[in-house]
């Protein structure tokens, strides 16, 4: 489920099913030497978010991202996000990135880093197999967030 009107009445009416907020954590950095990459791994996680989506539709809601740059990340109040989350009925609230700082940062939030892959010039065909690889990563910490519950 996307962050839109339709999934969101939907949520609102099936909350006890929907019970898993994905964050994508999103660095920003539009220095010369950086943007490239940036943008790189922005893409990535976009399009690999958007495929957990489709593969969980009616389990998550895939919220915006949370985008930052390097001189806003500490004063982010990202646990204050997951709180407002689990506060409008969502039982469980994963984070999921490719900036490898966030693993260490926080240990009160759930966060899933992936490598950031270069798709820009992947065919289509090449790029879906590498995000169903990356898939394959993500399930068993979906599944186990899951069975605790």
């Amino acid at each position: 489920m996307f962050f839109n009107v339709k999934d969101v009445q939907q949520f609102q009416a099936q909350k006890d099913f929907i019970d898993t907020a994905l964050v994508p954590l999103l660095s920003l950095d539009f220095n010369d030497s950086k943007i490239k990459q940036s943008s790189s791994s922005a893409e990535f996680l976009m399009s690999l978010t958007a495929f957990v989506e489709q593969q969980f539709k009616g389990r998550l809601m895939l919220v915006p991202p949370f985008s930052y740059t390097e001189q806003t990340k500490n004063g982010l109040a990202v646990n204050l996000l997951k709180e407002d989350l689990q506060n409008a009925g969502f039982k469980h609230v994963l984070f999921i990135t490719c900036d490898h700082t966030w693993t260490s940062n926080n240990e009160q939030l759930e966060v899933i880093w992936l490598p950031a892959i270069p798709l820009e010039s992947m065919d289509s065909g090449v790029k879906k197999t590498i995000l169903e690889e990356q898939l394959k990563q993500i399930i068993p910490k979906l599944t186990s967030k899951w069975s605790q519950s």
